[in-house]
């Protein structure tokens, strides 16, 4: 093989590398925008507008226009939509490796009632969005303050359309927001909850520890290596 012949190789392979290297990106993008999860449940749970028997269900993130978060559930195949639910960011200091359900108290006859899910390596979470009537019991029952949002969208969230351009998903998306307190007070979502995160990994967005850049350095190395090893062998060749 001539040197000519080689040198082409070399750029071949350097080529194909890089083309490797973008089709393995955008995967793990779009494998972190969804944060797809796979819960199972050993009893029953309390999500927005419905009770979830127990069973195994898939959480996912929708792509929606704006800054609100619209979490769909669904069966473990994927193809029956149990609900779509409104959340706001939650945040935690230190995110763990696995993903994470928070419960609010409920009485002990009641199933537990979703808080939050955390995506792993995430510090931001989705905090659930009650219909204001039983955010104001979770507020009472938690003493702590539940993020709420009309009554009459309490039928949004149990639909079963999976597109984020449904009219239900449109609809849950534009939704008023307020805070319930636990002395029956009503107040401003912002005034309790941060509901647009400020600094740090926002929800959806690569952690720290996830950056594709060693994946890339990898790569160039690699073509660069492959590179000079055919051109030190054509210039033997000669």
């Amino acid at each position: 093989m001539n040197g000519s012949k080689l040198t082409w190789l070399a750029r071949r392979m350097s080529l194909i590398a890089l083309c490797v290297l973008g089709a393995m990106l955008p995967q793990a993008r779009a494998n972190q925008a969804d944060q797809k999860t796979i819960f199972t449940f050993s009893g029953p749970v309390e999500v927005p507008g419905r009770v979830l028997d127990a069973g195994t269900y898939v959480f996912t993130v929708l792509d929606v226009q704006g800054d609100r978060d619209i979490v769909q559930v669904a069966n473990k195949r994927g193809d029956k939509v149990y609900g779509t639910f409104l959340t706001v960011p939650d945040y935690r200091s230190k995110p763990t490796g696995k993903p994470v359900l928070t419960f609010g108290e409920r009485a002990a006859d009641s199933p537990e009632a979703v808080k939050a899910w955390f995506y792993p390596g995430d510090t931001y979470g989705h905090q659930f969005v009650y219909p204001k009537a039983k955010a104001v019991q979770l507020a009472k029952a938690n003493k702590t303050a539940v993020p709420s949002m009309p009554d009459a969208l309490a039928a949004n969230t149990t639909q079963t359309a999976a597109s984020k351009d449904a009219p239900s998903v449109v609809a849950l998306a534009h939704a008023p927001l307020k805070a319930q307190r636990p002395d029956d007070q009503e107040v401003e979502i912002a005034e309790v909850f941060q509901v647009a995160p400020v600094g740090g990994a926002a929800p959806g967005e690569l952690p720290k520890t996830a950056s594709q850049l060693p994946l890339i350095g990898l790569v160039g190395f690699l073509s660069l290596a492959m590179a000079f090893g055919l051109r030190l062998a054509a210039a033997k060749a000669k």
